[in-house]
């Protein structure tokens, strides 16, 4: 895939997606990955892909449906980005708030498949992470390890490219401290940003990666 200047890309998702941004503001596209890799596409002239952020603090795949025809279809997209799964895993353990995997995995391939019907447009999904940071967090793999599993068999089935932001943040890990990336293992800090950011670039267009310097 190569993104070119008359694309528009929309990036769909929960808080790692959000990053702050301003819903008052359209043109917002808050302070993570989303705003990184616009700024990377619009280096240089200045000249790019519109880039449009539609992810919301707290969202499940569930809240994702509810709102898909106005965040997403209305806005006719040709390359759609969906970073979701990390809720549907947490809500079970601080609330109790059960996402059984197959129900994800279900409504996930619906949304993909409706929009690939709908608009022809390449679909990107960003596979959901955690870097624990307290031991109770590693409990959380039970569920999300088969959620991502998930995630990668409806973004094979639906022929999108998979940005593998789980395995790069672990990479990461290696060298650095989890919290130096996620400081509550979820939310990434500016660098987890950073490397998310790089991950889409390299998987989804890897000559923006070359462009940068």
């Amino acid at each position: 895939m190569h993104i070119k200047e008359t694309d528009t890309l929309l990036f769909i998702g929960d808080s790692i997606t959000d990053a702050g941004r301003d819903r008052t503001d359209s043109a917002s596209l808050g302070g993570g990955y989303v705003h990184e890799i616009a700024r990377t596409l619009h280096a240089g002239a200045g000249h790019g892909p519109a880039v449009i952020n539609k992810g919301l603090n707290g969202n499940r795949v569930y809240d994702l449906e509810a709102r898909w025809t106005t965040d997403v279809l209305d806005h006719r997209p040709n390359v759609v980005t969906v970073k979701i799964g990390i809720n549907d895993t947490w809500r079970r353990y601080d609330r109790g708030l059960i996402s059984p995997v197959d129900e994800f995995e279900t409504c996930l391939d619906r949304l993909l498949a409706d929009t690939a019907r709908k608009l022809a447009a390449r679909l990107v999904v960003i596979t959901p992470f955690l870097l624990p940071v307290t031991p109770d967090q590693e409990d959380w793999f039970e569920d999300l390890t088969p959620r991502t599993d998930a995630v990668l068999r409806t973004a094979a089935a639906n022929g999108a490219q998979v940005v593998r932001a789980d395995l790069a943040l672990h990479r990461a890990a290696e060298a650095k401290a989890a919290a130096e990336l996620a400081p509550d293992g979820v939310h990434p800090s500016p660098l987890g940003h950073r490397i998310i950011a790089d991950a889409w670039l390299a998987a989804v267009d890897s000559r923006l990666l070359g462009e940068q310097g």
